[in-house]
């Protein structure tokens, strides 16, 4: 029953009417005939792919979690560039003035100095002239009795002497262990009173002595001194031979 006839019998129970279920359960066919499969072609190839459907709405924003635990430290980073000097901040208060320091032992060991002045008029000649007036003389590195200083620390000494000239002209020189380092002269000016100084730095050892002379026959002995002038010798070491001491 292949063909034409076929085809118009299955036409025929399609449009049958189905009035009861005795006709309508006998005239259903086998599943297996060809025209229970009539209408089951072979498979479509399949279709191609849609397009993407649109991105739905953000979904709303769930509840905060629990803080997690601390995470393992990481290394040092590299130090970074020294930044600009900042601004000067405010000036303190002065503080409090801090305690005296105990006294030195130094300083009193290395003192040396005097300062004279004369006495009588026209000291002599070719002598150390003896200045008596005393001033200042706290070690008694110089002996009135002989008009000369003894060195008993050495290093750098400075020496000087203010002499007034009356009546006649004035020669005198400053002497270190018997030989003259600085001369001096002044002409004598009558009906008047003039001054004659000078100064020297010297060094001086242990033992050497210093002391001030007029020189000559005599004649240039116009060193002077009254109750109101006077004629002034003076030193005092600067700073010791620290290798000495």
């Amino acid at each position: 029953m292949r063909g034409p006839s076929a085809f118009f019998l299955c036409s025929l129970l399609l449009v049958a009417p189905h009035s009861t279920e005795v006709a309508t359960e006998e005239v259903q066919p086998d599943p297996k005939t060809p025209c229970a499969n009539w209408m089951g072609g072979a498979p479509g190839y399949p279709g191609h792919n849609g397009l993407p459907g649109r991105d739905g709405k953000d979904g709303k924003d769930g509840q905060k979690g629990e803080k997690g635990e601390e995470g393992v430290q990481g290394p040092k980073g590299d130090q970074g560039e020294i930044g600009p000097p900042g601004r000067e901040g405010p000036r303190g208060f002065p503080g409090y003035p801090g305690q005296m320091g105990q006294k030195g032992e130094g300083a009193f060991i290395y003192r040396s100095a005097f300062s004279v002045g004369l006495t009588e008029r026209a000291p002599h000649p070719n002598v150390p002239i003896r200045f008596s007036k005393i001033f200042y003389n706290e070690q008694s590195h110089y002996d009135a009795s002989t008009g000369k200083f003894l060195c008993s620390i050495p290093g750098v000494y400075y020496f000087a002497y203010h002499l007034t000239v009356y009546l006649t002209d004035v020669k005198v020189s400053l002497y270190k262990k018997d030989k003259a380092v600085i001369f001096t002269y002044d002409q004598f000016q009558k009906n008047n009173v003039d001054q004659a100084s000078g100064s020297v730095l010297l060094h001086l050892n242990a033992g050497d002595e210093v002391w001030l002379q007029v020189y000559g026959e005599g004649d240039n002995n116009g060193v002077y001194a009254d109750n109101i002038n006077d004629s002034t010798f003076m030193g005092f070491l600067l700073y010791p031979d620290l290798d000495a001491h």
